[in-house]
């Protein structure tokens, strides 16, 4: 419906990057151990601004350049590690879980603002 498209926005996809950013930082954490593991990470912002601008919509096609949409994939990158192990394992388990607690309390507060987008949008219906 296209009311929920304009009450969820960007924070849909938002929240779907922040996830699979997690996901991603959990397996760095999952692998510290493993030899030859390199971390990786998501470049939230760029994949986010790709996603937003790949969503717009131009009256002629040279009214919005973008380098083609991009998905979660697009957005992973090595981190550059502090040290590397002997093992070249690039894991700095202490950066990562930094790093995940640091994306756990930004996705939580994307979920807040979608769910009082919610709250509105059922304020609305119910004529309040």
């Amino acid at each position: 419906m296209k009311i929920f498209d304009t009450a969820f926005g960007l924070h849909e996809k938002a929240l779907n990057l922040r996830a699979q950013r997690m996901e991603v930082l959990s397996q760095n954490i999952a692998n510290a151990d493993t030899p030859g593991f390199k971390a990786r990470d998501i470049d939230f912002k760029n994949v986010l601004n790709n996603v937003q601008s790949s969503s717009m919509r131009a009256t002629h096609a040279g009214h919005v350049r973008h380098a083609g949409s991009a998905g979660a994939g697009s957005g992973l990158l090595y981190t550059v590690p502090f040290s590397t192990a002997v093992d070249g394992n690039t894991v700095d388990i202490s950066v990562e879980h930094a790093k995940y607690g640091k994306a756990a309390a930004e996705y939580q507060a994307t979920l807040r603002f979608i769910e009082g987008n919610i709250a509105g949008v059922r304020k609305a219906l119910r004529g309040e």
